[in-house]
């Protein structure tokens, strides 16, 4: 089995980031800076902020969470909009309120709808950032020399973060994908063995098992769900456990890190344009 490791190659992101930030923190007194805005304290919530904490501070970007309700989320993320030492706005999903109950979609999309598109860094209210799970799993494949020229490619769950705009991506530089959803599970379990690469962002663990997987396709698991306190991803443990054929994510460690590296490329990228307007043009 060859595992598709995200970490390694962030690593090698990670250090020329570091390198962009000194540039811009030294030379034109711009301070990155990324605000969570959250409402619940789910395992996996935690997880993913403690992560991007973490890797804010190993290249001296600071990352501030702000836990609000979701009645003022709105007002908050304006304020935020319009602070200048504020480069990248992100709202981490899902949102609850007070009640404990998840937010509809349309009432997250509304929320989400106010973050300003240029500090938008997740990507998601057409502005010139890419969504940064999607840029992740584009990295992955170019980063183990994965072409997706002339194969077959599925992507299973066609979620606002990842599944949409992934398959935008995707088709955008002339791949053909076809698109799953979990609500289409028949059609998907018949015809999924067809494809030479499945990437799947649904969010419910044990969706991919064995037989629906070709003899070395490659498997990209960038699903998310909490199951008895663990953070699972779509494929079933017994496909690592007992397809030694297919190239794939690792549980841990695979579109994962190179996801909150991509997240960060965006805050640097916002921060740069700060730095532009201040008359530097290329750092």
């Amino acid at each position: 089995m060859r595992f598709l490791n995200g970490a390694e190659l962030r690593d090698f992101i990670k250090e020329r980031q570091a390198k962009q930030v000194r540039a811009l923190r030294q030379s034109w007194r711009v301070f990155p800076k990324l605000v969570i805005f959250y409402s619940s304290k789910s395992p996996v919530t935690e997880t993913y902020m403690q992560l991007k904490e973490k890797y804010g501070e190993d290249i001296l970007i600071e990352v501030e969470r702000r836990k609000v309700d979701v009645e003022l989320m709105k007002e908050e993320i304006r304020k935020a909009n319009l602070d200048e030492n504020v480069h990248g706005i992100i709202v981490q999903l899902p949102l609850e309120n007070e009640s404990g109950e998840k937010l509809s979609k349309n009432e997250t999309e509304a929320i989400l709808s106010e973050i300003s598109k240029e500090k938008d860094v997740d990507g998601l209210n057409g502005g010139d950032f890419v969504p940064a799970t999607a840029q992740a799993i584009n990295w992955l494949l170019a980063g183990y020399n994965i072409s997706l020229e002339g194969k077959k490619v599925a992507v299973v769950g066609q979620g606002r973060l990842v599944g949409a705009p992934l398959s935008k991506m995707l088709e955008k530089s002339g791949v053909m994908v076809s698109k799953f959803d979990e609500f289409n599970s028949e059609e998907m379990v018949k015809t999924l063995k067809d494809f030479d690469v499945v990437i799947t962002a649904v969010g419910k663990p044990g969706l991919i098992t064995s037989e629906m997987l070709k003899s070395k396709a490659v498997v990209v698991d960038a699903g998310t769900a909490s199951e008895g306190g663990e953070i699972k991803g779509d494929v079933s443990d017994e496909v690592r456990k007992n397809r030694k054929d297919l190239p794939i994510t690792p549980i841990k460690g695979g579109v994962g890190p190179l996801t909150v590296a991509s997240l960060i490329d965006n805050v640097i990228v916002a921060a740069r344009k700060v730095a532009n307007q201040k008359g530097q043009q290329d750092l």
